[in-house]
This record gives C-alpha cells, sequence and structure tokens, in this order.
C-alpha cells in the first residue's frame, strides 16, 4: 500500500505547487545580464557581460513572446550557448506591452526604430559592428531595421523563421489570398483599435499542433509524481504554456497586417517606418535565413523570398528539419542553431570555413506573371451587364470572382455616369479618405503621405483659392513642377468644382495662358517669375521664394479664418463640366485638349480595371502632372484603384530601380519611347527580382515592347490608347499582340472604324451618302460615339448623320486596321500621312516592320519633299553593336504591302525625341534625301530589294513627278 500512496502523495503536492504558482520550482536561475539602455519602447540586456572582445550579436524577439525566449532554461539557453562558444549576446527586451506606459499603443516603426537604436548603443560599447538576429517577427524588424539603415554599423542579418514574401502562404495551411482579399475588408477602426492578448497568440499556436499540444499535457500529468523526470522541461513548458506570451499592440497589428501581410511590402519594398519609405532591397550586409523544414508559421517559401526581396544581399540557408518554435528553442537548436550562428559569426569576421549547414542561395525562377485583366477580357468580350451574371456562376473560381468583384463595381460605376452625375478627381479622393484615411496616397523623394494628410492639406489649399477669389467654374492656370503642392493645387481645383489649366513649363507658358483663357495662374518657387511674365495675376505656394512685385503668397492665409461662402459645395464637379485643360504639341501645331470629368473618369476607372489596381500596388508616374498619362492614367488609375501614386520629380533611368524598390512599385507608367534607355541600360542590382509586374502607358513602338518584356519578366506591358478628348480608349489586356492596341474598353464610349479614303483625306461614302464600317484589314478612322451632351462637349464640329441620320460622332484623326480577332493596329495619325507618287502611305506599317529588327533601337517614318511630291523616308538608329544589312530590310519590308513600303532607310546616331519619348520628325525632315556618301542609306530598286543609295539613284528620287 506504501509504495501506491508515495507517488499519490507527489502527485497531488506537485499538482497543488503548479496551481499555486503555475509550475514547478526547479532552482535553476536565468543567465545573468544587465539592463545597459532604457528607451521608450525597449531595454537592453547584456548578458555575461564582461567577457571581453569577441563578436556582438544583437538578439530581437518577436511581438507576441518575451525576450526570455533566448534563455528559456539554462538546457536551452540560447545566450549561454553563444557565450560558451565566444560570442557577445545582447538582447532587445520590448517588455510586456500591457505593463508597459503607452505600449498598447505601439506601431511597427516604434519596434524597428529601437532595434536601431540598440545597434547604436552596442556599437558604442562594444566598438565593433553589430551581428543582428531575430526570431519570427523579431526577424522581420531585424530585415527592416537593416533596410531602414541601409546596413550601416550592421556586420550581418541572421533571422529564424522569418518571413519575406507572404504571397506563397500563410500560417495553419491557409493560402495568400485569404490575407489579401479578406484583410481589405477588415475596418481600419478594428485592426488598429484592438490588442490582441497574449492567451490569444499562444492558443493559436497551440492548434497549430494540436495533437502534440494535448500528448504533452497528459504526459505532464502522467508524471506530475516524479519530480525529476519533469525538472529539465519545466521552464520550457511554463513558457510554453503561460509566461512566454505577451499582447500585440493594436497599431502594431494593424500596420503588420496591412503592409507585409495583405500588401506584401516585405518582398515588393515600400514600406513605411515613420514617414520614410523602405525597401529590403538596401539591404547589402550579408544575411543568414534559417529555415524550418517543418514550419507551420513560417512555411519555408515564405522564409527563401528574402532571396527575392534583397537583391544587394549575399544570402545564405540553414534548413533544419525543425519547427517553428524547434529553429530556436529545444535540443535541436542548442546542438544545430546556435552552434551555427557562433560559427557564423566566426567566418564573417575571420575567414576560414563556414559551418556545414550553411549554404549559399542560389537564384530563384520568377513567379508567373500575374493575370491582371482576367476578369476584365470577360467584360470586354461579352458586356459589363453580363459579368455580373457569370460572375455568380463561376464561384468554384476563386480567381475569376474576385476579378470580377474587383471590376465589376468600376465597370458599373462607368455605366451609370450621366452628364449631370457628380464625378470628379476631388470626389474620388475624399472617397479614399473616408474609406481608408491612414492608407498612403502619394510617395514623394523617398517620404510617404497619408490619404488623411493630403485631404487636410488639400482643403486647405481650397480654402486659401477661395479667399483670393476663384469660384466654381473658373479657369485657374496652374504652372508647377511635379511636386505634393502641384497634386494639392490641382485636386483642390477639383474639389472647388474650377477647371485646372495644366500650364507646361518647358513650353510657352503665355501662349497656352491664352489658349486657356485664364485671368490667374499658381505657381510654385520655381517657376513663379514665368508666370509673372504672362501678365495676369499670379499666387504663389509652396513658399520660401523671392517673389516678384505683385505675387500673393497663398501660404500666408490661415485656412482656419477663411469662412466658405454659400455657394460652396466640396466637390460640386458634374461628368460633363469640363475639368482641364491640357497643351500637346508647340509652335504652330499648339493644341490646347479640355478634358471633362467623364473623360478623366473613363481613363481613371478603365486604368484601374485593366491593370487590376489595388490597395496593394504603387504606381509610379514617371512623366509630370501636365503630361496626359500622368492625369489621365497614373494619378486616375490610382485614385479610382485605391492604389498608392509614386511621384517621380524627374525621369531617369540611373536611378528608377533603386526608387521602383524603395517605393514598392508594382504599377510603371511610360509614354512612347520612354523605357528604351531603361532596356538599354547596364544591369541594375535592383533590377533582380524586382516588383514591378505591369508597365502601363501607350505609344510604346512593338520591337520595343518585345524587349521590355524579355529584359524585365515576369512584368508585362499593359498598352492603352486614349484620344485626348473624344472617349474612344482601347487597350490590350491580355498582352499577346505586341503592338495591338487591343479592344473597346468596356464602359466606354461606342467605337467604330469609318472606312477611310487615303486620296481624298476623308471618311468614304457609300451609295447611300453614309460612312460604312471597315471590314477586317481595311484602312479606316476611328471614330467615338457622342452621347447626349457629349457632342457639344468637345471642340469642333461633331460628325452628324454618319452611320445613320441624326447619330453625332466624334473624330480622333487616328487610322487603324481591326482583325479578324477584333483587335486594333494603329496606322498613324492623318496628319502623318505621306503623299508619294505612287500613294498615300501610313507610317505605322513600317515602323512596325522595321522595329522587328532586333538590332534596330528606334524608328521615325516621314515624308521628304522630292519631285513635286514626297518620299516615304524611315531613319532608323542602332542599338549598340548592330549592323544593318541591305538583305535584312528586304526581308523584313516584304510583310508591308508594296504600295507601303518607303522608297528610303537611313541610318541616323540618334532619333531625336520628346522628354517624353515622342518621336520628333522635324528635324529628320529638315534633311531632306541624305547624301549617297556613308554608307548609311538605302534606297529600294524597281525590284522592289534595298540596296546602298547611291548618287545616280539620289538623282532619280529627286527628278520631278507628280503625287498619286
Amino acid at each position: 500500500m506504501r509504495p501506491v500512496i508515495g507517488p499519490v502523495l507527489r502527485t497531488v503536492q506537485n499538482a497543488l505547487e503548479v496551481a499555486r504558482f503555475g509550475g514547478l520550482d526547479t532552482g535553476e536561475d536565468a543567465s545573468p545580464y544587465e539592463v545597459v539602455d532604457e528607451r521608450r519602447a525597449h531595454r537592453l540586456r547584456h548578458y555575461f557581460p564582461g567577457g571581453g572582445p569577441r563578436p556582438a550579436v544583437l538578439l530581437v524577439p518577436p511581438l507576441m513572446m518575451t525576450a526570455e525566449v533566448y534563455d528559456v532554461s539554462s538546457r536551452v539557453s540560447a545566450v549561454r550557448v553563444l557565450d560558451d562558444l565566444g560570442v557577445d549576446p545582447w538582447v532587445v527586451d520590448f517588455g510586456a506591452p500591457e505593463h508597459e506606459p503607452g505600449g498598447l499603443e505601439r506601431t511597427v516603426s516604434d519596434h524597428v526604430v529601437a532595434v536601431g537604436e540598440a545597434v547604436d548603443r552596442v556599437r558604442a560599447l562594444t566598438g565593433r559592428d553589430v551581428h543582428l538576429a531575430g526570431y519570427s517577427q523579431g526577424g522581420m524588424f531585424c530585415y527592416q531595421a537593416a533596410a531602414y539603415r541601409r546596413s550601416e554599423g550592421i556586420a550581418s542579418v541572421v533571422t529564424f523563421g522569418s518571413p519575406a514574401d507572404t504571397s506563397v502562404g500563410l500560417p495553419f495551411g491557409l493560402p495568400a489570398w485569404v490575407a489579401s482579399e479578406g484583410a481589405g475588408r477588415v475596418p481600419e477602426w478594428l485592426l488598429g483599435g484592438v490588442a490582441v492578448p497574449g492567451w490569444v497568440t499562444r492558443t493559436g499556436f497551440q492548434l497549430l499542433s494540436p495533437v502534440k499540444s494535448v500528448r504533452s499535457r497528459v504526459e505532464f500529468i502522467l508524471a506530475l509524481h516524479d519530480r525529476e523526470r519533469l525538472a529539465p522541461r519545466e521552464r520550457q513548458r511554463r513558457f510554453l504554456e503561460r509566461e512566454g506570451w505577451v499582447s500585440w499592440p493594436g497599431p502594431a497589428l494593424a500596420e503588420f497586417v496591412r503592409q507585409f501581410i495583405a500588401h506584401n511590402r516585405m518582398l515588393t519594398g515600400g514600406f513605411v517606418i515613420g514617414d520614410r519609405l523602405v525597401t529590403l532591397a538596401d539591404i547589402s550586409c550579408p544575411v543568414l535565413a534559417f529555415v524550418g523544414e517543418a514550419d507551420e508559421i513560417a512555411s519555408p517559401g515564405m522564409v527563401r523570398g528574402i532571396r527575392r526581396a534583397a537583391p544587394r544581399a549575399e544570402v545564405y540557408e540553414a534548413s533544419l528539419r525543425a519547427g517553428h518554435f524547434g529553429l530556436v528553442v529545444g535540443s535541436l537548436a542548442v546542438e544545430r542553431t546556435w552552434p551555427a550562428v557562433a560559427g557564423w559569426t566566426r567566418w564573417r569576421e575571420s575567414g576560414g570555413e563556414a559551418p556545414e549547414i550553411i549554404v549559399p542561395v542560389g537564384e530563384e525562377a520568377p513567379p508567373p506573371p500575374a493575370d491582371a485583366g482576367y476578369g476584365l477580357r470577360l467584360a470586354a468580350g461579352i458586356g459589363a451587364g453580363a459579368v455580373r451574371s457569370a460572375a455568380g456562376a463561376v464561384r468554384g473560381s476563386r480567381r475569376l470572382a474576385h476579378q470580377a468583384a474587383q471590376n465589376l463595381p468600376r465597370l458599373s460605376r462607368l455605366e451609370r455616369i450621366r452628364p449631370d452625375t457628380r464625378m470628379s478627381l476631388g470626389l474620388l479622393l475624399d472617397e479614399q479618405a473616408g474609406r481608408a484615411p491612414d492608407d498612403v496616397f502619394f510617395l514623394y523623394q523617398g517620404r510617404a503621405h497619408t490619404q488623411d494628410a493630403a485631404k487636410r492639406r488639400i482643403d486647405a489649399v481650397v480654402r486659401g483659392l477661395i479667399r483670393v477669389g476663384v469660384r466654381q467654374g473658373d479657369p485657374v492656370g496652374v504652372l508647377m513642377d511635379t511636386r505634393p503642392s502641384a497634386l494639392a493645387v490641382v485636386a483642390a481645383l477639383s474639389r472647388l468644382g474650377a477647371v485646372a489649366v495644366l500650364l507646361r513649363p518647358d513650353g510657352d507658358p503665355r501662349r497656352e495662358a491664352e489658349l486657356g483663357q485664364v485671368t490667374r495662374v499658381v505657381a510654385d518657387p520655381v517657376n513663379v517669375r514665368r508666370a509673372a511674365a504672362i501678365g495676369v495675376e499670379v499666387l504663389l505656394l509652396g513658399g520660401g521664394a523671392d517673389r516678384p512685385a505683385g505675387v500673393f503668397d497663398m501660404e500666408t492665409i490661415d485656412p482656419a479664418r477663411v469662412t466658405p461662402p454659400g455657394w460652396y459645395r466640396p466637390n460640386p464637379g458634374c461628368a460633363g463640366d469640363l475639368a482641364f485643360v491640357l497643351f500637346t504639341g508647340d509652335g504652330e501645331h499648339l493644341r490646347a485638349n479640355r478634358i471633362t470629368n467623364r473623360r478623366w473618369a473613363l481613363s481613371a476607372f478603365g486604368t484601374a480595371s485593366s491593370a487590376a489596381l489595388s490597395p496593394a500596388d504603387t504606381v509610379y508616374s514617371l512623366t509630370p502632372l501636365q503630361h496626359p498619362s500622368a492625369l489621365l492614367m497614373s494619378l486616375g488609375g490610382a485614385a479610382a484603384g485605391g492604389a498608392r501614386l509614386a511621384l517621380a520629380s524627374a525621369y531617369d533611368p540611373g536611378t528608377f530601380w533603386d526608387e521602383t524598390r524603395r517605393y514598392g512599385v508594382t504599377v510603371a507608367s511610360y509614354t512612347w519611347t520612354l523605357l528604351r534607355d531603361l532596356v538599354n541600360a547596364p544591369p541594375h542590382p535592383g533590377e533582380r527580382h524586382h516588383p514591378v509586374r505591369l508597365f502601363i502607358g501607350s505609344g510604346m513602338p512593338r520591337g520595343l515592347w518585345r524587349r521590355v518584356e524579355e529584359r524585365f519578366a515576369p512584368a508585362r506591358v499593359l498598352e492603352f490608347y486614349a484620344s485626348t478628348e473624344a472617349e474612344a480608349i482601347l487597350v490590350n489586356v491580355s498582352g499577346k499582340k505586341p503592338g495591338s492596341l487591343g479592344r473597346p474598353l468596356p464602359g466606354g464610349a461606342e467605337t467604330r472604324l469609318a472606312r477611310y479614303d487615303l486620296e481624298r483625306g476623308r471618311v468614304a461614302e457609300g451609295p447611300d451618302g453614309l460612312a460604312e464600317e471597315c471590314a477586317p484589314g481595311e484602312i479606316g478612322t476611328l471614330v467615338a460615339r457622342a452621347g447626349p451632351g457629349r457632342a457639344e462637349a468637345v471642340p469642333g464640329r461633331p460628325l452628324r448623320g454618319l452611320f445613320a441620320p441624326g447619330d453625332a460622332w466624334t473624330a480622333t484623326g487616328d487610322l487603324f486596321r481591326r482583325d479578324a480577332d477584333g483587335d486594333h493596329w494603329l496606322l498613324g495619325k492623318e496628319a502623318e500621312l505621306i503623299r508619294t507618287a505612287e500613294g498615300v502611305v501610313p507610317p505605322g506599317p513600317i515602323r512596325d516592320a522595321l522595329g522587328d529588327l532586333p538590332y534596330i533601337d528606334v524608328v521615325a517614318v516621314y515624308g521628304v519633299p522630292a519631285g513635286g511630291a514626297e518620299l516615304a523616308v524611315a531613319a532608323v538608329s542602332l542599338r549598340e553593336g548592330g549592323e544593318l544589312r541591305p538583305i535584312d530590310l528586304t526581308e523584313a519590308l516584304l510583310r508591308v504591302e508594296p504600295a507601303l513600303r518607303p522608297a528610303l532607310v537611313r541610318i541616323v546616331d540618334e532619333v531625336p525625341v520628346t522628354a517624353g519619348g515622342r518621336l520628333r520628325t522635324a528635324p529628320l525632315r529638315a534633311d531632306g534625301v541624305p547624301s549617297a556618301a556613308g554608307g548609311r542609306a538605302y534606297h529600294r530598286d524597281r525590284s522592289g530589294a534595298y540596296r546602298p543609295l547611291t548618287e545616280a539613284a539620289r538623282r532619280r528620287l529627286l527628278r520631278p513627278r507628280a503625287a498619286g
């Protein structure tokens, strides 16, 4: 009887001790340390002080665990193993936020800055750079701090089960789309206002291995009589079941979910620390990532994403057959993890051999390209109305359902827009600020500006404009470089219901102001003197300038003292109202383009739908705000899609990838040949595993299109065509036909190709006097139907009675062919037609055929007066090392109808382009017919073959002939 009573009594005694004190007293003492620094968000512990000079490792715990995770017990103490192996261990202690003053208000930025402060302190005390190491989210803090500091003072970064890419999955085996789609539906106030108690995180951790958790508890209960058996694991048990867990502060949770789960900015870059933009691509020190092959929280794919996120760093890996906790605590960690860390520090500082389990990480294959426009392609094929029915029938396909759900509200909103529907830039920005005030709206020069901050600035400018007398409908000139104040004043004019006349700093502001009929101009300090020379009232916004006499500084206005008048209503603009005036061309070709709110909204929602823009995206605008692509596509698409807008002060291929990484750019805009310098540039470190999924824009030549997609895969080109004033918008969503402009945008105006008479330069008429729609392959001019109130909104005479009595259409002035699939191919503008002796030649087919040659860089096609008619001439510049042979010319141009081939092809050093990348043919045309000397020109002989130009052939080309 006595042998039975003894174990029972010991079990009861031990159970009472567990119930009273939470566990058994094993007599173990924590490893010795001293607190050497204490700040608002952390304390810095130095373990085993006085150990002499040796490599310093600074350990960072995750948010949900205490700093004791590195010293759970003497048997499995990370700091003790490191000290025994000659490493100086330091630990960042964030404390228990629920017990710290202001602890539950901490953000991710607070923790990252705290890690940086700890690095500085350890460096100051040791006189050497620090090996920064972190477990789970603590490792994410290490990555973020290293990027924030640009690796200054950091010898290396070591992480244990720390995700760098959440696009491949989530804890509990959940797919990544749960975060990307679900997190966006969680209210901002709920995410940021509720802390997660430690017991919730502990329960979630235990649910990852419920059988193991239950088994562990049963084994503990059954062994309660045997204190010696329980003692070695008792502190570890108490840590996991009670003492090791702390609360997640609500603001830090909100940032973590929004930036790093839903938007995956650890991989793409562009996350915000304070108000600074940060990217892991700025990490240049070595990185060692420990991967748990059985990790239930941070799967190997999530951890290995650091290779793509940090292309400048040497990345190494240590893979262990361990779960998440087992990487840092337990017998395997003592035997493998921490000796490897010690060996890593010695290897990095003293050379020799790296530990056996540490191997360099090779290149990863890029992920497949995102199918950005899947939902829109369905809409383009069967109409927006039918998509509503289709979306409900395909719930089995999550991708289609999500794309349709995202795009349908945008397409439906376009369909509902009537001339009297309220619609404007100011209205969309107000909606975004109301929906997510803490989200970032725009990025500029490395700084982030939230929706709420932008709204307050815009509203302040509105009051300033009211104070100086601007009213709804007034045209107001804006002469400013790309900067936050320029964006604010354009948005403020929209919110006021006035017309923003966007004058070009590199244009003719005086003439543009006349065409825009402005009586006042808002200027920035850089352009204020040019504005003063226009001869109208000038308002300075931005301050800090030695302003000319008579210029009023709007920064002196106190918005709080301005009482809005009775007529003011925010965002009164209707779809049919004039919203913007943009300018194209110069000299005698200068043209004012008047953009209604509907026309702007068509581009905005069309861009957002076609590019599948969401708050996870950052749209990089490379052109100034005065350019149609910036206003209509980049700003418009970001406003309509809830994406972030990154503003480039100037386009520089040398800094493009640095800014792309820092801003987390996923969609970059372009115009014409703007990306040519980028695709011709030497490889850049930030280009590897870049985050860009789409280049969006218009006018990219077919050959350049292919080169962009080849070099920057998996990114692809999304090409738009948009007439500036008419509502004709085409988009090549699939990207399967480089050079094609695709099909009409759903929700936009109806478009048709009217058969065009090239010789007479007008729409061809049928027997009944009406225009006829082109069959596939025929040349036609693109026209857009002008609905009620739209025909009068566009300058110039609308085409009435074109296809039927009483109809009204607006001409785009552009010629197209439509293929059998319904895709449109641009042949050129009516004004670009070349009238040769053999007939009229459009430039498009020649540009495409020659641009397909792999060694040709740029192609310009134009007409040169010769012998009473014109000669069709193609000027080409060659890529570095390229050589043009006559046989290649002949073969390439066989794809062009004989009557449409050029008479001459010449090689030039450089084809002139505008700042926006648009070809300038006037200087080439002024050269006339090139000389036969030098062997840099080729003519088409009577057989149709191209041969080097001779003087005899040149004289023949210049012989008088009548135009056909």
